[in-house]
């Protein structure tokens, strides 16, 4: 019989269940990154020498759907930019894939237009950036550097089947049932999540196991120590280095599923449990620090990258929220609420995610965050019908009409989730008559994208109990006045919304100019923060209440729609 210390499975089931674990440092990682930077430190005491004035900061934000390039001065001033479309790969129905070394090289053109649209040579550049969508992986041979598979995007729906046979088996009601006994004796809330613990697919671990399993030359490889691991950011670093870094920083390590943020390691019960070998994972540097340089025959410039972080917490960053109840909302292809949460994660039972925002020396940030995954989504969706042409023109068409005519729009292309986490609801229209126009159903989606933001707003608050006086927004959506000013309305709230649309990249660029001495700390970085505009409450909570009430019925009526192997 093996007996299982339930103490410390408890704490390694809340991890998993806000996409975290727990692990065991490895001393040999250590060396190898001391080595690494050891190797540099001649190179990088040359070229710091010969650095130029001004100072400019080069930033690559890889997203879901484009890769833009940014440059940076010291003002915060956007010297350069660029832009290419990702492509997303669609073999099967479900599937979400990139090309690895497309990928690679899209984001050496964009660096390299960047620069060249700042009018600046890449000598000129003091350091580099890197911000990624976060739980989109890849594996590869370390000798060969050849991948093993594409990128498997964190929309993929391949390893939905693995997800329904964990989510029923045995060995996972067993271990809800004993954090529910831990919760009860001890009283502590990370018990309380691990018992309702649920896997989903936006999670690495479930599409890594599948990965595993089809490709079994991974594991071979792995027993021989020539088999790595990595999200997107990972992958950059080991390409743009020339295979010399493998390493991932804190925020995006947070975002895997694989990672504790009690013991603030890779999580080895996890692992254990699901049978990933560790000897793939990469090594977990500060968010703020050295990543290693580009390597100038790969890439063909040579310049430090300093800074490594997830998107969402990127945009945190770049807004600037840096005390506890900070709170900011991204708008981009889903809504993002994060609030800063000190140096302690946050223990959820509601669908919050306790993520690590950023690490910069003894500094240690954790944030909770509420998703929805579709909302830039639902706008290209309203285009494809011919509904819109764009952000600003959905404004003026809901503003032409009262009302919404008694639609209701439920927008879950990728089910549900905080706070309602159903990954089987599907989108819905309710309340359509032949009296309808095209204006009312816009209003109708851009109403039901503020009530999720409500529905996330409601959640935090709660679960968190931590009081905060306004939002900070940004992303392409919150362009929209009608909807910002909606949501302002339905939390009573003011939301202040950024001048810069793109803040992961803006945050990315702090980060690295941070390590490099670009900026002395943090309070410099507040005076630089500007606001586009500033919306205020301007309708009675009483007035909307019966609208997002009736909205939430739609939502009942909209949850587990599909059939548990959809």
């Amino acid at each position: 019989m093996t007996y299982i210390d339930l103490d410390l499975f408890g704490s390694a089931l809340y991890t998993h269940v806000n996409m975290l674990g727990d692990a065991e440092n490895s001393s040999a990682k250590h060396s190898v990154k001391r080595n690494l930077v050891n190797k540099t430190a001649q190179v990088q005491e040359k070229s710091v020498s010969n650095r130029k004035s001004p100072e400019y900061i080069l930033s690559i934000d890889v997203g879901t759907t484009n890769i833009r390039g940014h440059v940076y001065t010291k003002t915060a001033r956007l010297q350069g930019s660029a832009t290419k479309q990702q492509q997303l790969l669609q073999p099967n129905p479900g599937w979400f894939e990139l090309d690895p070394q497309k990928l690679v090289d899209d984001v050496i053109s964009v660096a390299k237009e960047s620069i060249l649209d700042a009018g600046l040579q890449a000598e000129q550049i003091t350091c580099m950036g890197i911000t990624t969508m976060r739980a989109t992986f890849v594996t590869w041979d370390s000798e060969t550097g050849i991948p093993f598979h594409n990128f498997i995007s964190w929309q993929d729906l391949r390893a939905a089947d693995y997800v329904a046979i964990w989510n029923k088996s045995y060995t996972l009601r067993t271990l809800n049932a004993g954090a529910k006994v831990l919760h009860f004796f001890l009283r502590r809330k990370r018990h309380l999540a691990a018992s309702v613990l649920k896997f989903m697919s936006k999670q690495v671990t479930m599409r890594l196991l599948w990965a595993l399993d089809k490709f079994p030359q991974i594991r071979q490889r792995a027993a021989v120590g020539k088999a790595m691991f990595g999200c997107i950011d990972t992958w950059l670093l080991w390409k743009l280095t020339g295979g010399n870094i493998h390493a991932t920083d804190y925020s995006c390590a947070s975002s895997t599923g694989l990672f504790d943020p009690f013991q603030m390691e890779w999580s080895g019960i996890v692992c254990g449990l699901l049978n990933i070998p560790m000897t793939i994972l990469p090594v977990i540097n500060d968010t703020s620090g050295d990543f290693g340089w580009t390597d100038i025959k790969t890439v063909g410039f040579h310049i430090p990258i300093s800074a490594v972080v997830a998107d969402q917490q990127g945009a945190m960053f770049g807004q600037c929220c840096f005390e506890v109840g900070d709170v900011k909302c991204t708008m981009g292809t889903g809504t993002f609420l994060d609030l800063n949460t000190g140096n302690k994660p946050h223990a959820s039972i509601a669908g919050l995610y306790p993520l690590v925002g950023w690490k910069i020396k003894k500094e240690l940030v954790f944030l909770a965050e509420g998703q929805s995954a579709d909302t830039g989504s639902i706008i290209d969706w309203m285009k494809s019908l011919g509904l819109l042409n764009n952000v600003s023109e959905s404004s003026v068409l809901a503003q032409s009409v009262p009302d919404s005519g008694g639609v209701v729009f439920v927008p879950a292309f990728s089910g549900l989730q905080t706070p309602f986490n159903d990954d089987k609801a599907v989108t819905s229209i309710f309340g359509l008559n032949p009296n309808n126009t095209k204006a009312h159903i816009v209003r109708a989606v851009l109403e039901s994208l503020a009530f999720r933001f409500k529905a996330l707003y409601e959640t935090v608050l709660t679960e968190t109990k931590i009081p905060f006086s306004h939002v900070r927004a940004d992303g392409g959506v919150a362009n929209n006045d009608f909807l910002v000013q909606l949501m302002a309305d339905l939390v009573d709230q003011t939301i202040d919304r950024s001048c810069n649309g793109d803040m992961s990249c803006l945050g990315a660029a702090f980060l690295a100019g941070l390590a490099k001495g670009v900026w002395k700390d943090k309070d410099e970085l507040l005076a630089l923060r500007q606001s586009d505009k500033v919306f205020e409450s301007q309708h009675n909570w009483s007035s909307l209440k019966p609208l997002y009430h009736q909205w939430e019925n739609a939502i009942h009526r909209s949850e587990n729609w599909f059939p548990s192997n959809y």
